[in-house]
């Protein structure tokens, strides 16, 4: 990993990381909820009515994504896929689309890799939808400052989203919350450069044409609206994806007005929240996250724990890769 950026000094790191994914699980549970009550006001009243706050399988995979993360300390896939399907015998109501079932039952009849099987979805051509982007969170923050970021991401993707826009989706998600990582949030918010770096990364025309217009709709200061329907919203990576990422480029500042503008347009409303509330947890830290509302996410606790760990097991390999290239180079 590259050596840490000097930008992140007014939130630590430590709340980042539990900020990415404390705020995708709030992102997921509230947009849960908007699939059931999708007006703002009303919203507001029945999560303050709530005890628990629960989350979906996007925030179960990204749990599962850090669990893996933290005990191999790198990405591997079979320790992934195992990992992700444990967890799904453990809870499989936690509303799993159709995909990861059929992925599991076809690694344990046929003995093949999770890469394999997730090649053979879909006639062949493999998932393009948006569940290796929901749960990315873990792993951005992981490979916040790695130049193998990219690679990185599409890997873990690989897993159960073989198609090449499912892997790219993911990755440039990844470097959303990687770049949500390392600005300073008490600084302005570089809004060009940052999107400008995200129409680039993609390497899938499909992306990088609706990254292309995220820019393009901020520059135009088009209303919300507009953008949902532009973008899109479905389970479909490019069809999501770009639209969570809207709405926090649409509002860095505020954690809360970037989830209600993800969740209130409707479509995969869940998965938008996770995946723009990880980013915007990301840049402003644990802290920016309605107390209120983090306190209500079952499982809290455990969810801060593996967060910290992810934290603890980037520090330690970041030094032990800063001690080596030290000694490389003497």
């Amino acid at each position: 990993m590259a050596n840490r950026s000097a930008a992140v000094t007014s939130v630590s790191l430590e709340s980042k990381f539990l900020g990415a994914m404390v705020g995708s699980a709030v992102g997921d549970a509230i947009g849960e909820l908007a699939f059931h009550v999708p007006e703002r006001a009303r919203l507001e009243a029945l999560v303050e009515h709530l005890d628990i706050l629960r989350y979906t399988d996007d925030t179960a995979m990204a749990i599962g994504l850090a669990e893996s993360l933290i005990e191999v300390g790198a990405l591997d896939h079979q320790h992934l896929g195992e990992t992700f399907r444990r967890n799904y015998r453990r809870e499989p109501w936690r509303g799993y689309a159709s995909g990861p079932p059929t992925l599991f039952a076809q690694v344990e009849r046929s003995g093949l890799s999770y890469q394999e099987a997730a090649r053979r979805l879909f006639r062949g051509e493999g998932s393009l939808g948006n569940g290796a982007a929901m749960r990315i969170a873990p792993l951005g923050c992981f490979f916040w400052n790695s130049p193998q970021l990219y690679e990185q991401a599409s890997a873990s993707a690989d897993v159960t989203h073989a198609h090449p826009v499912g892997k790219d989706g993911a990755a440039v998600l990844a470097l959303a919350v990687a770049r949500a990582v390392s600005l300073n949030p008490r600084q302005e918010f570089p809004l060009q450069p940052v999107v400008a770096e995200l129409a680039v990364f993609s390497r899938t025309q499909t992306i990088r044409e609706k990254m292309a217009m995220v820019q393009a709709l901020l520059a135009e200061a088009a209303g919300t609206e507009a953008a949902a329907r532009t973008l899109g919203r479905t389970v479909a990576v490019h069809e999501s994806m770009p639209f969570a990422v809207y709405s926090f480029l649409r509002h860095p500042s505020s954690f809360e007005e970037c989830l209600f503008c993800a969740v209130l347009h409707g479509g995969d409303r869940d998965t938008l929240g996770a995946m723009a509330c990880a980013i915007s947890g990301a840049y402003l830290g644990m802290e920016a996250i309605p107390e209120w509302w983090r306190n209500k996410i079952e499982n809290l606790r455990a969810v801060e724990n593996l967060a910290r760990e992810l934290w603890k097991k980037h520090e330690s390999t970041a030094s032990s890769e800063e001690g080596r290239s030290s000694r490389e180079q003497r």
